[in-house]
């Protein structure tokens, strides 16, 4: 597997710096190490957060929403759950703020949650969440100078001829009595860009900067830049705004920027982490969106500027003073499933990992999933998958099955969302017995693509393998792991991405799943899950 993107020696930043499937960085910097926390959307655990030392090199470490508790997702839709979290540090404290998003798609409502949690260290513990407010979403907590902490966050405007996206909003929160206190305030409502969010505050030489997305989150994003010298405002808009965009730049390789944080360095230097895609034919970005890191520079009217000059992103920046390439390597799994614990890059869908339906300990060696719900449910899926973080990619599996009857599958999946995936499940079929097909969701309907199963020995485990590249995608089986069968036609990779056929904000995901309708605790046990990335990042 290719690890976390390389330095090089001259000292510079390769982005993107996390690739797949990383969207809306906040960035932040405690002592020498760096953190970034991105949305997860419906994964669970929810938050990812990367670590560095020196912005070049990043290691997932933790996620820190892995209780119900914290973040209930069951029924949400796709694309719903954690949008666009806020880690901040202060007072000995790491706070993290973050949105669960129950319903966005059914204009004119949206229901959203914003919630609070803390913990002492970054791996945790992570307190029980607070709840701040359902005024709309992308809060970010803001410490000031005098020790009071405010809450700025988008407001959505639901009625008739308004404007959706009505501006950023503005409250005092209290950590002693643990809830939002005084007036709301609307400190801004935006640029002539529109759509208006994702708003981060800083302070610095006399100034607040009040740093936002705008253009919404596909090919017309963008970042913009404003200040003012009371928190509440007037704020006046960059002189160059917008600070970041690749839109009108189709010849980018980074497109869709926007939605940046900024940090500063030990040493006085300035970055701004912010979203990127990179599509694979002109239009779709199966990789998700991505986040990258452009240096900045302060000039003397108080401004700041990419240090590149213009507003387009770079794909390769110059890194920072010192640079210590130390701990910033991804742990590589050999991809052999031990009793200890999952690898790190897994995740389910919606509902925490516990023992009920997906087991290390119960068939030693391997991963035991007991079948729950179709792959179009947004309830309970027993569905364990990780990120496709290269563009050509092969992902392989073993699953020992023995189904009972048509309502019983197991097997590999390529996923986007419920209404966008292709899965290779085993299952049985009257007339055949034990035996495999190709099950294609495209845009919503969902059926078997093959006009008969192809039939596989009725006892022993069955290899099964995918492999995409750029556009295309092919399935696999094998009864003895070295001998692989091509299955079904090659198809069309371009559905696992977030601009096929409807908005969505997640990115192509590779696992194993199981299903089990008639909910009789047949196990499906899969012996190792292998991924590698055959291409440059």
């Amino acid at each position: 597997m290719i690890g976390a993107q390389k330095g090089t020696e001259t000292g510079t930043i390769q982005n993107p710096i996390l690739r797949g499937f990383n969207p809306d960085p906040s960035i932040l910097r405690v002592g020498k190490d760096y953190y970034i926390a991105t949305s997860t959307f419906e994964w669970f655990p929810g938050v990812q957060i990367h670590h560095s030392r020196d912005l070049a090199n990043w290691r997932l470490i933790t996620r820190p929403l892995t209780r119900r508790s914290q973040l209930d997702m069951l029924g949400n839709p796709d694309s719903g759950g954690v949008w666009a979290p806020c880690l901040s540090h202060c007072d000995g404290k790491f706070h993290l703020i973050y949105s669960n998003v129950r319903r966005w798609k059914e204009d004119p409502y949206k229901v959203v949650d914003n919630f609070l949690v803390t913990a002492p260290a970054i791996d945790g513990p992570w307190s029980e969440p607070i709840y701040l407010n359902s005024t709309g979403f992308d809060p970010s907590l803001f410490h000031d100078e005098d020790g009071r902490k405010w809450l700025v966050s988008m407001e959505w405007d639901h009625r008739k001829g308004r404007d959706r996206f009505s501006g950023i909003l503005l409250q005092e929160f209290s950590p002693a009595e643990k809830k939002l206190i005084g007036p709301v305030q609307k400190i801004f409502k935006g640029t002539e860009i529109g759509l208006v969010e994702g708003p981060h505050l800083y302070r610095l030489n006399g100034y607040y900067y009040l740093l936002t997305a705008e253009g919404g989150t596909q090919y017309q994003h963008a970042v913009s830049l404003c200040r003012s010298r009371q928190i509440e405002g007037p704020y006046e808009i960059h002189p160059e705004n917008p600070l970041l965009t690749s839109y009108g730049k189709p010849e980018l390789n980074l497109q869709k920027a926007g939605h940046g944080s900024l940090v500063e360095t030990p040493e006085g230097e300035w970055y701004l982490a912010h979203l990127c895609g990179r599509p694979v034919d002109g239009r779709h970005c199966i990789l998700g969106r991505e986040t990258a890191l452009q240096k900045c520079n302060w000039k003397d009217d108080g401004w700041i500027y990419l240090e590149s000059g213009g507003s387009s992103p770079q794909v390769e920046v110059t890194g920072p003073l010192n640079l210590d390439h130390s701990d910033g390597t991804e742990d590589v799994w050999d991809g052999e499933f031990s009793p200890s614990a999952l690898d790190i890059h897994f995740q389910s869908l919606r509902q925490p990992i516990t023992e009920d339906w997906c087991s290390l300990t119960e068939r030693p060696g391997w991963l035991r999933l007991k079948g729950f719900e179709p792959t179009t449910s947004q309830f309970r899926q027993s569905l364990i998958a990780r990120r496709v973080q290269a563009f050509t990619i092969e992902a392989s599996t073993e699953v020992d099955f023995k189904p009972e009857g048509f309502n019983q599958m197991a097997g590999l999946i390529a996923y986007y969302d419920t209404e966008n995936h292709y899965y290779l499940r085993l299952s049985h079929d009257e007339k055949v017995g034990r035996s495999l097909n190709i099950i294609q969701t495209v845009a919503g309907p969902s059926g078997e693509i093959l006009s008969e199963d192809v039939p596989v020995p009725s006892d022993g485990s069955v290899h099964l393998r995918v492999r995409i590249e750029q556009t295309e995608l092919q399935f696999y089986f094998s009864l003895d792991g070295e001998s692989w069968t091509p299955i079904g036609p090659v198809l069309e990779s371009t559905i696992l991405s977030d601009d096929f056929n409807h908005l969505g904000f997640t990115g192509a995901f590779v696992g194993m799943c199981a299903q089990d309708f008639v909910r009789s605790g047949n196990p499906a046990d899969f012996k190792y899950f292998k991924y590698q990335e055959l291409s440059l990042p």
